[in-house]
């Protein structure tokens, strides 16, 4: 018997339908003798509405009453689920975030789990019980609802998973696990049958949609094994047909490059003509940290009479924030900040690389070939980013799973 967790995304449960087929394989995986915890999205499209009428409103509003709006949505699946395992003759209740209680810090729209009290599930799951919980939200200390952000659901399933000590948590979604590139645009990408924290982690910040984040950063920090899998497919979770997300000593082959990620959600800044003296790095990012802009690729370039440009890359939707919190910084000299959108990311990740040379050369050399300009350029111990301009991101993706063998 194990203890499972898992978590049904919106396309997954977007209509009465789906959800009853969710609960169906909950069914199947209880009367195999499993343990199960449910996590649920919003249904598809609902929390972009709920986002809407927040922004219809007024374009700035109280993020603690969006936090309020925009939670909604999971409760209802919640329920809806906790409905549909019941009419499959299941024990199941639904429990909302301040329920159980998970508690989140007080920064709403982007809140972190600080704590699960998971006292009142176990005794629940021990007298065979299924929870289905709103995934995406908690509650503060001072007792306001709170938001994960988005996506934010696969961080609440994984940390229930952690705080349950659970064998496995089970991301179900609308792809059938992950992919060496994005099968929309390279036809020949192939499943991976198990890739490294590590890995999930580089591919999920570089633009692979399957994962969250902070869901892989929180899965790695607990050891908890994560599968994606499709909801769409015949097979539960314990039929491991998904994606395993593990340890790096559980994987016996390592590929020299494991995929290529594409990101078309990113903004280049520069601040031109900046003095080039110690501290200035700090005068320009510690307000954009202070702002919560996530800031990515940075690069400064030769000084010049003294004075230097530094470009960096934010989220698209945050460069707004970016260039407006750098104009209203007192403390900042510079000559004129330039915003490009036309760009985007490319890159290769792959676990395989700690111990081979020449994966950047690959890289450089296949682009120059097509004629494309990389312009900015980030490396780590086991990937290589490049900015490039983004009509020609279905090319670069293409070429380069070509080049590092990832269709044969």
């Amino acid at each position: 018997m194990s203890l499972i967790v898992a978590k049904f995304g919106g396309t997954s449960v977007s209509d009465i339908e789906r959800i009853k087929n969710a609960a169906s394989k909950i069914a199947r995986e209880v009367e195999s003798g499993h343990k199960v915890v449910v996590v649920v999205s919003a249904m598809s499209g609902v929390t972009n509405k709920l986002v809407e009428y927040c922004s219809d409103i007024s374009p700035i509003y109280d993020v603690r009453e969006y936090d309020i709006v925009v939670s909604s949505g999971e409760q209802i699946t919640a329920g809806l689920m906790a409905m549909a395992l019941q009419k499959c003759g299941i024990v199941a209740r639904s429990w909302l975030g301040w329920q159980i209680p998970i508690v989140t810090d007080g920064t709403h729209g982007k809140a972190r789990i600080e704590n699960i009290d998971t006292d009142e599930l176990h005794n629940r799951l021990n007298d065979g019980e299924v929870a289905v919980i709103p995934g995406f939200q908690g509650i503060t200390v001072q007792g306001r609802v709170a938001t994960l952000g988005r996506g934010g659901s696969d961080t609440s399933a994984v940390a229930i998973a952690a705080a349950l000590k659970a064998d496995r948590c089970d991301i179900y979604t609308d792809v059938s696990g992950v992919y060496t590139a994005d099968p929309r645009i390279v036809p020949a990408a192939k499943k991976i049958h198990k890739i490294s924290y590590e890995e999930m982690l580089e591919l999920a910040s570089l633009g692979s949609k399957v994962l969250q984040t902070r869901s892989v950063e929180m899965a790695a920090k607990n050891g908890v094994p994560v599968q994606v899998l499709s909801s769409f497919d015949d097979e539960v979770g314990s039929a491991r047909k998904g994606t395993l997300v593990t340890n790096e000593v559980n994987i016996m082959e390592q590929e020299l490059v494991s995929g290529i990620a594409h990101s078309r959600d990113e903004t280049k800044i520069t601040v031109v003509g900046v003095e080039d003296v110690p501290g200035i790095a700090a005068r320009i990012f510690e307000p954009l940290a202070k702002a919560a802009v996530n800031v990515d690729m940075i690069v400064q370039n030769i000084s010049l009479d003294g004075l230097t440009d530094m470009t960096f890359t934010v989220p698209r939707n945050e460069a707004d924030l970016a260039t407006k919190t750098l104009k209203e910084n007192v403390d900042l000299a510079y000559q004129d900040i330039v915003v490009n959108d036309n760009v985007s990311k490319i890159s290769v990740v792959g676990i395989g690389m700690k111990s081979h040379a020449g994966v950047a050369n690959t890289m450089f050399r296949v682009l120059a070939d097509k004629s494309i300009n990389i312009q900015v350029i980030s490396t780590s111990e086991i990937k290589i980013s490049v900015l490039i301009e983004e009509d020609y991101t279905e090319l670069a993706v293409r070429s380069l799973h070509v080049a590092y063998g990832l269709d044969a």
